[in-house]
């Protein structure tokens, strides 16, 4: 993790796999549904519409049940390059919950892998603490090392 700004965050991984394969497995709920989340705060329900002004909506439950919603909403889509969008905590009705984020993922083929890199900007210096605070930087951490297993597969 790296802060670039007070307001912008970046996550770089490199990954085992083509540029396609990494870039599907970000696009399709039936591979989300195995790594997205911490461990303990596993995918528990997804929904896709994967085109500029598209959505993905989905829900982590945590250990005791609890619930956990998102919603990303798709600005650009460039397979297997890039995708673009705005992401936001949300309810199971899809009503957007602040803070939101524009967030960035590319996918670049170098030295036999793929290098990802996240980028999430939070309109306030606030927002971004929020959810650094709320342990962002584990959970996607932990999320990243499970898409290393499922592309290990």
């Amino acid at each position: 993790m790296q802060l670039t700004s007070e307001t912008t965050i970046v996550f770089t991984r490199v990954f085992n796999a083509p540029p396609e394969r990494v870039f599907d497995a970000w696009t399709r709920c039936e591979d989300l549904m195995q790594w997205w989340g911490p461990r303990t705060w596993p995918l528990a329900h997804c929904d896709m519409d994967l085109r500029p002004g598209g959505t993905w909506h989905y829900m982590m439950r945590g250990p005791e049940g609890e619930e956990s919603w998102g919603i990303w909403t798709y600005r650009e889509i460039d397979r297997p390059r890039r995708i673009a969008y705005t992401d936001s905590f949300s309810d199971k009705d899809r009503a957007v919950i602040p803070p939101t984020s524009d967030g960035d993922v590319t996918f670049e083929a170098k030295d036999g892998g793929t290098y990802v890199t996240i980028t999430a900007t939070y309109p306030r210096a606030e927002d971004l603490k929020t959810v650094i605070d709320m342990g962002m930087e584990e959970g996607l951490e932990e999320t990243l090392d499970r898409l290393v297993e499922l592309l290990a597969k």
